[in-house]
């Protein structure tokens, strides 16, 4: 029987206000768009969902806003399972808000509103310090506070718990961040920023990961959307493919990933393997509009997985 791994993500959570565009606008310009959607997004509060429709246990620290959009995102968490000890509101700040424009091409930008996300501090860390240490592996991204990211690390690593950061959205990050993960996560845009280097070939995104790998985690995976995933540690660099599929949204691909890669290596899984199937459950997301509703529970990418001759 596979093992049931418990999770803490210490992270946002944000309402994504989804638009289709036939295009993305210019400067000054009004568009009309094809349709409006409103659903619970923020990084940490998708690899948090995503994780649990894939059955671990999961834990998650946060804060919302004292608000209607704070009070559905904890409805929400309860409604995935999600443990919501360590849910917090913020009797000052708004909820985080996340407007996302996606046109015709399955192409998006977003803007994000942190709120009430940024009112996590290291003392709410320290008050949730017994379920991070319960945990098997802890995930962190860069939409709260980077003191408060890094507490969280400096007590997983305090117990030997298992540590993933995932650099997004592209910021500054102090290496001590770096040194205490043992995996972490970048997409392109978010290499350059932490690199100063492209990463438009492979020989290119080698060098780059490389660099990173530089300045203290133990391994980095640096997803390139089509072109898959590079794997990069001291001793080894693999390129491992993407499961080709029509993308419809893109919004949340990169947490799918995030959240079901945390599941599988929670399992046991080889880290190749692992992401394999991760790579594999982000795919399945961008066939369909919107983030944590676009992500399959454990049958369907089960399911999704044998077809693509993974399981």
């Amino acid at each position: 029987m596979t093992k049931q791994p418990k999770i803490c993500v210490v992270g946002s959570s944000m309402i994504d206000l989804i638009s289709k565009v036939p295009r993305l606008p210019k400067l000054g310009e009004t568009l009309v768009g094809h349709s409006f959607h409103l659903g619970y997004g923020g990084k940490g509060a998708n690899q948090a969902v995503m994780a649990a429709k894939l059955g671990a246990q999961v834990a998650m620290v946060n804060k919302v806003g004292r608000d209607v959009f704070g009070e559905g995102t904890l409805r929400n968490y309860c409604e995935q399972g999600i443990d919501t000890t360590y849910v917090l509101f913020d009797e000052e700040r708004f909820s985080g808000v996340a407007p996302i424009f996606v046109n015709d091409n399955a192409q998006n930008f977003i803007v994000i509103v942190p709120g009430a996300n940024l009112g996590l501090l290291p003392a709410d860390v320290q008050r949730a310090k017994q379920v991070i240490l319960a945990s098997d592996i802890l995930i962190c991204q860069l939409e709260i506070q980077i003191e408060t990211t890094l507490e969280a690390f400096r007590v997983a690593k305090s117990g030997n718990v298992r540590t993933i950061l995932n650099p997004a959205p592209a910021a500054p990050i102090p290496d001590e961040l770096l040194e205490l993960a043992d995996i972490c996560a970048p997409n392109e845009t978010e290499t350059e920023l932490l690199t100063g280097e492209p990463v438009g070939t492979q020989a290119e995104a080698e060098a780059a990961a490389y660099k990173l790998i530089s300045r203290g985690p133990g391994t980095v995976i640096l997803t390139l959307g089509e072109r898959g995933a590079l794997l990069v540690d001291k001793n080894k660099v693999e390129q491992i493919p993407a499961v080709k599929v029509d993308a419809v949204d893109p919004t949340g691909a990169g947490d799918a990933f995030i959240g079901s890669l945390a599941v599988y290596l929670g399992e046991g899984l080889t880290i190749h393997d692992a992401i394999l199937r991760a790579n594999a459950v982000a795919a399945l997301s961008v066939t369909r509009i919107g983030t944590q509703i676009s992500f399959p529970k454990r049958a369907e990418a089960d399911d999704f997985l044998r077809k693509q001759g993974l399981i």
